[in-house]
């Protein structure tokens, strides 16, 4: 697990590297294997990010438009695509630890991975803010109590935890994942009840979404996140904790969430009964104050995680604390969701859709099969290339999300930007990659 002394370590100024000393955080250098953390860590961090709220409520979503069956397909064919791509994504930055910017420096190069770095950084407290924002209208929803103030208390609770950590998101999961589970089979198992499984397993649905879109809407979900893989699989001890972990996430965690928010609605035929905390909060007495602990704790942990990578990808872009960077960073993500973040969800789907998948694809393409680069090779300009592949890629995506409804914009957006990144790499990688990109730095 020892690193090079030079390559990927050159994305840390060697001022820096000398004579600073890191955070147990490591925001700006690679894990060493004695910091890495247990499978039931790993498996817990995962876990607690997709078990939401949320995803009930996409799941909901989803199976109210396509009906019982095609939903329940789409959420399944969603997740496998995420468990994928952030599967293959982990690989690398399990081996040499490697956060989201260390590992998008070996593709996109030391100055490409900061362009890289602060958009994707950014993007994921957009959900921070969306989070936020539910936790204020629910509980709005559900008591008398004014929005503002609820949103503000828990932004403030939600930044406080995530300074504490990686280990946080650990420990919070140890408690939001089965509290989850057993008010979500709760309410599916008693509207399923009330319903009759043969008039829920007939639902139907009202065709308002393609089965393209819903499959979209699935990966949207985390494509982001699971863009950013490394700054949780970093931690992992090997690549087979990293794919049980991102396993644990997709394949079951947010499979089961999204399902358990289709069966509700399609017991009850409302798409807003997927939110089950309402359900619980308006029994009063020991089970509103239940449901309000669920609340809190399952939307902070998605908050936490979303925070957690923001802080870590503009601390290691700014040279602060994770700890710092993610207090500044809370602050103005509670900004946004008092301004009414949680309006804007759909749109924010659609774009994440069609501009992210296209990036991670020719990361996985260019670290795993084309180059297969190690971390001691590192371009010290831009990568052209890489960035040629992500822009055919989201232009493809963004075609299909205009003229192909019936198509999965985020698939198409994957499959396009490994595609032209791999043309583009073997027509041009005999020739320099422009004015922007200096030497490659090898270690032999």
């Amino acid at each position: 697990m020892t690193l090079p002394a030079s390559g990927i370590t050159d994305v840390i100024s060697s001022a820096e590297h000398d004579h600073s000393v890191l955070s147990d955080e490591y925001e700006n250098s690679p894990v060493p294997a004695a910091a890495r953390r247990s499978l039931i860590s790993n498996v817990l961090v995962w876990m607690g990010f997709p078990m939401i709220l949320t995803c009930a409520v996409s799941g909901g979503l989803i199976v109210a438009a396509l009906g019982l069956a095609q939903g329940a397909l789409a959420i399944a064919v969603g997740n496998v695509v995420l468990f994928a791509y952030t599967g293959l994504i982990g690989i690398v930055s399990t081996r040499h630890g490697l956060n989201f910017r260390l590992q998008s420096a070996l593709t996109f190069g030391k100055d490409g991975s900061t362009i890289i770095t602060g958009a994707m950084a950014t993007i994921v407290v957009g959900w921070f803010a969306v989070q936020v924002a539910l936790t204020g209208e629910s509980m709005a929803a559900a008591f008398d109590i004014d929005v503002v103030v609820v949103t503000l208390v828990a932004g403030l609770l939600y930044t406080g935890f995530t300074v504490l950590g990686v280990r946080a998101l650990t420990l919070i999961g140890y408690v939001s994942i089965p509290l989850f589970l057993i008010f979500g089979v709760w309410a599916a198992v008693e509207s399923t009840a009330s319903a009759g499984w043969a008039e829920v397993g007939s639902f139907d649905g009202n065709g308002s979404l393609t089965f393209g879109f819903a499959v979209t809407m699935v990966i949207a979900l985390f494509v982001d996140g699971g863009t950013m893989t490394g700054d949780f699989n970093r931690w992992a001890k090997n690549t087979r904790h990293s794919l049980i972990s991102t396993g644990g996430a997709f394949l079951f965690a947010n499979t089961v969430s999204m399902l358990l928010g289709g069966l509700i609605v399609a017991a009850t035929g409302s798409a807003d009964d997927a939110n089950f905390f309402g359900r619980f909060a308006d029994q009063g007495g020991v089970l509103a104050v239940l449901a309000i602990l669920l609340l809190f704790l399952n939307l902070g942990s998605v908050c936490a995680h979303n925070l957690y990578l923001s802080a870590v990808g503009w601390a290691s872009l700014t040279r602060r604390s994770m700890r710092v960077t993610a207090s500044v960073i809370g602050v103005l993500g509670i900004a946004i969701a008092i301004s009414g973040a949680w309006n804007h969800f759909s749109t924010w789907l659609s774009l994440l859709g069609v501009l992210v998948p296209s990036l991670g694809a020719v990361m996985i393409v260019d670290q795993l099969v084309v180059r297969r680069v190690g971390c001691e090779v590192v371009s010290s300009g831009y990568r052209i290339h890489a960035f040629a592949g992500w822009a055919a890629g989201s232009l493809c995506a963004g075609l299909a999300e205009a003229f192909a409804p019936q198509l999965s914009t985020a698939v198409v957006g994957m499959v396009a930007g490994a595609a032209a990144y791999g043309v583009i790499h073997q027509v041009f990688s005999q020739r320099p990659e422009g004015r922007f990109l200096d030497a490659e730095q090898k270690v032999t």
